[in-house]
């Protein structure tokens, strides 16, 4: 049930991002493919990442950390070039994109949780 709703919120996320960005190089063709964006992000964040951040480590250490947000902006070139209805055009608008999926989700993900424990 958390993957699902994890998805889901993600998807949410994946949706307004697209819409703020809509005019600075982000295209969604519909919330399928939003699903499908939501579903390759966290494949690519779970597998990739993580190979990324190991083979990166004395970049990041030199660039204090800094060098993590190239690494998140090539998480979503990557998601772009698998789904064919997903669209990024700049490497700017990746790291837009990455900043508010990441914000919104969290904020997301904190109301959910927030509204659903028991006291």
């Amino acid at each position: 049930m958390r993957f699902i709703t994890k998805t889901l919120v993600t998807s949410l996320a994946v949706l307004l991002a697209a819409w703020l960005l809509r005019h600075h190089g982000i295209s969604i063709d519909s919330s399928y493919t939003a699903v499908i964006v939501a579903l390759v992000l966290g494949l690519l964040n779970s597998f990739v990442k993580p190979i990324l951040i190991i083979l990166t480590i004395p970049i990041t250490i030199f660039s204090l950390g800094l060098f993590l947000i190239v690494i998140n902006v090539f998480i979503v070139e990557m998601t772009s070039a698998i789904v064919k209805d997903f669209n990024v055009d700049s490497w700017f608008a990746a790291l837009l994109f990455s900043i508010i999926v990441s914000l919104t989700s969290s904020f997301i993900e904190k109301f959910i949780n927030k509204n659903t424990t028991v006291s």
